[in-house]
């Protein structure tokens, strides 16, 4: 599903409000789909919603990234790359 935006089961107001997790990556990716994991959970547990974009799909993003994949960003700001710390990511959105 990339470069759709995933939401949690959030109520209906607060999914119309801009993703805070973005995830970039692309398919095929194990460490991609690593990060994936532990954005779920994260969002699941604070509520926030998060999306993901896949960098080969995207010029700009194949520029800037193509060595970090996955890329997280927390509210439009690079948070981490290639791997992603649950304890890091959580403190980040508290």
């Amino acid at each position: 599903m990339f470069g759709r935006a995933r939401r949690t089961s959030a109520p209906a107001a607060a999914t119309e409000v801009t993703p805070r997790i973005t995830l970039i990556g692309k398919p095929g990716c194990h460490l991609c789909d690593d990060a994936r994991v532990v954005i779920e959970r994260v969002a699941a547990d604070t509520g926030v919603g998060w999306r993901e974009l896949d960098i080969l799909t995207d010029p700009e993003l194949m520029s800037r990234y193509a060595e970090q994949i996955p890329v997280t960003l927390v509210d439009g700001r690079q948070h981490d790359f290639w791997r992603v710390d649950e304890t890091r990511l959580r403190a980040a959105l508290a």
